[in-house]
């Protein structure tokens, strides 16, 4: 098996790491969004997701665990390739070669370590409740918490909100040169067909974007409200 771990180590090998890796997390955000939108669907909708998932704890936590180390692996990977990138050309070019470059393709390993402090935060506000306890709901008989009201009493207050979309912002701008380098990374590059694959990240990133914003931005707006009589 000595190479495997020599290939995954090897340029070509770590491409192909950060870019498995990083579809892996894309199928989770777009899983995890589609989880989100059932807030439109009412409270009762929204809850009874979030306690399938509280009577599930092995699959809960497996997944968690899972997902950690997916996102580690890209982290780690995506910081590694820039420095031997930063250590193979030390001096920077006289003009640079930021023509052809993006602003979403130059700052991927910027936006992607501003991400991991966002979900840090995000997990210890909206899965620990140490955030903001007045805003975690109440509990059920079986200790399963009111996600909905959570979210709406969270959201409720501008700079989570704020600090949330600036967040999902980030991440659009990850996603727009992210899903677009897979496909070249997996070395489906052809004159026909990346221009369809350029589109198809920006199309889906920017679909990711506002199903996300949509929760904060209709709790902002008053068209998603705690039931009469809620807290």
């Amino acid at each position: 098996m000595g190479w495997v771990a020599t290939f995954f180590r090897s340029s070509i090998g770590s491409k192909f790491l950060m870019a498995l890796t990083g579809i892996l997390l894309l199928f989770f955000v777009l899983g995890h969004m589609t989880g989100n939108l059932l807030i439109f669907q009412g409270a009762e909708a929204l809850n009874a997701y979030a306690h399938w998932l509280h009577d599930h704890p092995k699959f809960l936590w497996t997944s968690r665990i899972v997902l950690l180390a997916i996102f580690v692996i890209h982290v780690t990977t995506a910081i590694r390739l820039k420095l031997e990138n930063m250590a193979a050309r030390p001096v920077s070019y006289v003009k640079g070669r930021t023509l052809k470059a993006t602003l979403a393709s130059r700052s991927m390993v910027f936006t992607g370590l501003l991400l991991l402090a966002y979900i840090l935060f995000h997990l210890l506000h909206f899965t620990l409740g140490v955030v903001q306890k007045d805003a975690t709901g109440p509990s059920g008989p079986g200790g399963e918490k009111d996600v909905y009201a959570m979210v709406v009493t969270s959201f409720g207050n501008p700079v989570y909100a704020a600090g949330y979309i600036l967040a999902i912002a980030l991440l659009w701008l990850h996603l727009w040169h992210g899903i677009a380098s897979f496909f070249q990374t997996m070395g489906w590059s052809h004159p026909r067909w990346t221009p369809l694959f350029t589109f198809l990240g920006k199309a889906l990133s920017l679909l990711i974007f506002l199903g996300y914003v949509s929760v904060p931005f209709s709790v902002l707006t008053g068209l998603l409200k705690l039931p009469a009589g809620g807290n």
